[in-house]
């Protein structure tokens, strides 16, 4: 298995679901064992910022990447798609200090990474492998990962509301690129109408509508097409844990297992995974390992 990139350049208009402003975003190739980079391009000398778990700063609401003042927010969409269909490197230029939001899930990334194609380069694809146990906790909430021989994702949420069913809080996601696309990457992101209006006082959410979010108000979900899947808030966590996971800067060989969490405690696992040696190992699909992971679209 061989590291990816883009085939050409995506440029693409959107709107930063937290700033509500029109952002352009362009995607590019870029060279093998380079990593995810971000770019302000409305900034002069602007420092180039690694998709980098150790850069993380900020996780209120979304995953956001500060370098010397500079800021990129909400990757944690765009860095789902790349996860999902095993982009290793690309230069991320983007005109404003968050990431567009899209539909409010990954599938329009999805669909422009198809659309440009895919590039195999020459080296091969490269891994971190969980060889330990890791869990971190903050009060009731939890998220672990563990040995597996491949990659897996259990999530529970535990919500109190007639839109969000108990039978519809929990999901176990085995990982494949066909997958991912079917099953997680068009699970959009999801709020209560009742912080809204304080979250827009905090300067976030200016760019939500039913356009781009689930909306629940007390007896319900807003939109009128409905859900895309019953289990689509669930689905929608494991889309944004896949998204922060790769701020690992590999993909993972290993099981994510989380009740409650969020970005704080996911980047929070991330660092504590990096914290000993011995809870990982970078390999390669040539390592003679005795399964694959399964990138075919």
């Amino acid at each position: 298995m061989k590291q990816r990139t883009l085939k050409q350049p995506i440029e693409v208009i959107g709107v930063g679901l937290h700033s509500g402003q029109n952002v352009t975003l362009i995607l590019e190739p870029a060279a093998i064992d380079s990593g995810i980079h971000f770019l302000r391009t409305d900034i002069d000398n602007a420092p180039l910022i690694a998709a980098d778990a150790f850069l993380v700063t900020d996780t209120v609401m979304s995953s956001n990447l500060i370098v010397d003042g500079v800021k990129i927010g909400t990757v944690e969409h765009l860095l789902s798609a790349l996860s999902g269909l095993g982009i290793d490197n690309l230069l991320v230029k983007v005109s404003d200090a968050e990431i567009p939001i899209m539909d409010g899930s990954a599938e329009d990334y999805v669909q422009l990474i198809l659309e440009a194609g895919i590039k195999e380069q020459t080296a091969p694809k490269k891994f971190m492998r969980i060889l330990k146990t890791v869990r971190v906790e903050e009060g009731d909430k939890s998220a672990q990962l563990e040995p597996y021989s491949g990659f897996c994702l259990d999530f529970e949420i535990e919500f109190e509301h007639p839109g969000i069913p108990k039978d519809t809080q929990h999901y176990q996601f085995e990982f494949s690129t066909k997958s991912y696309i079917e099953n997680v990457g068009n699970a959009r992101t999801f709020g209560f109408m009742r912080d809204i209006e304080h979250l827009q006082k905090n300067n976030l959410a200016l760019g939500g509508s039913l356009d781009n979010a689930i909306v629940l108000d007390d007896d319900g979900i807003m939109n009128k097409e409905g859900l895309r899947h019953k289990e689509e808030f669930v689905r929608h966590k494991i889309l944004d844990a896949i998204g922060d996971l790769y701020l690992a800067k590999y993909s993972l060989i290993g099981k994510f297992s989380a009740y409650k969490s969020g970005h704080a405690l996911n980047n929070k696992l991330i660092r504590a995974v990096y914290s000993d040696p011995d809870n990982f190992e970078i390999v390669t699909m040539y390592d003679k390992l005795d399964f694959a992971i399964d990138y075919k679209i």
